[in-house]
C-alpha cells in the first residue's frame, strides 16, 4: 500500500483591500446578492458572484424549498445564469460570502462538494482555472487561485471516456 499526501495552498487575506481591484468589486457582488437569498428554514444566506472573462460580474444566491433537497446554492445558481446569458464566455473568478440571521460567520464559507464539481465543470469548459474567493460575513478571506485545489480528486469528463462510452 501507498499512501499519499495532498495538500494544497491558498491566501489567506486580512481585508478586501489586499484583493486586486475586479476582485473586490466580485466580493462586493457576493455580499450583495446574499439579500437576494431566500433561506426561511435555515437562515443561512448566502451569496455568489462569477467575474467573466469579459469583465461583467453575474451573482447568484441560495434558494432554499421545504422540501430540503430541492434547494439551490448560490454557486449553483450563479453558474446557470452565466450558462444561460453569457455560454460562451469564461469564468475568471467565483467569489462566495454568507451571513446568519443570529450569528457573526467570521470564518470563510466555501462550497459544497456538488458545486465544486459544477465549478470544475466549467474549468474543465474552457480549460481556464477558476480562481475563488471565499469570505463569511466578515473576517479573513481566502483566495484560491485554482479552483480543482478544493476538489483534487474530482469526476470529469477522463473518468467517462475510461467507462468505454462512445458519447465522448
Amino acid at each position: 500500500m501507498k499512501e499519499i499526501k495532498l495538500t494544497i495552498f491558498y491566501k489567506e487575506l486580512n481585508s478586501e483591500n489586499e484583493l486586486p481591484a475586479s476582485f473586490q468589486q466580485l466580493l462586493k457582488s457576493a455580499k450583495e446578492a446574499i439579500n437576494d437569498s431566500y433561506a426561511p428554514y435555515s437562515n443561512f444566506n448566502v451569496g455568489a458572484a462569477a467575474l467573466l472573462e469579459n469583465g461583467i460580474i453575474v451573482k447568484g444566491s441560495n434558494q432554499e424549498n421545504a422540501s430540503s433537497p430541492a434547494g439551490i446554492c448560490a454557486e449553483g445558481v450563479t453558474l446557470s445564469a452565466v450558462s444561460a446569458f453569457h455560454p460562451n464566455i469564461p469564468i475568471v473568478a467565483l467569489a462566495v460570502s454568507a451571513k446568519a440571521k443570529n450569528s457573526e460567520l467570521s470564518n470563510p464559507v466555501a462550497p459544497c462538494g456538488l458545486c465544486r464539481q459544477a465549478i470544475l465543470e466549467y474549468d474543465y469548459r474552457f480549460q481556464r482555472n477558476i480562481q475563488l474567493i471565499l469570505q463569511g460575513s466578515s473576517g479573513k478571506i481566502i483566495w484560491i487561485d485554482d479552483a480543482k485545489k478544493l476538489l483534487p480528486l474530482y469526476f470529469g469528463k477522463d473518468d467517462i471516456k475510461a467507462s468505454g462510452s462512445t458519447n465522448f
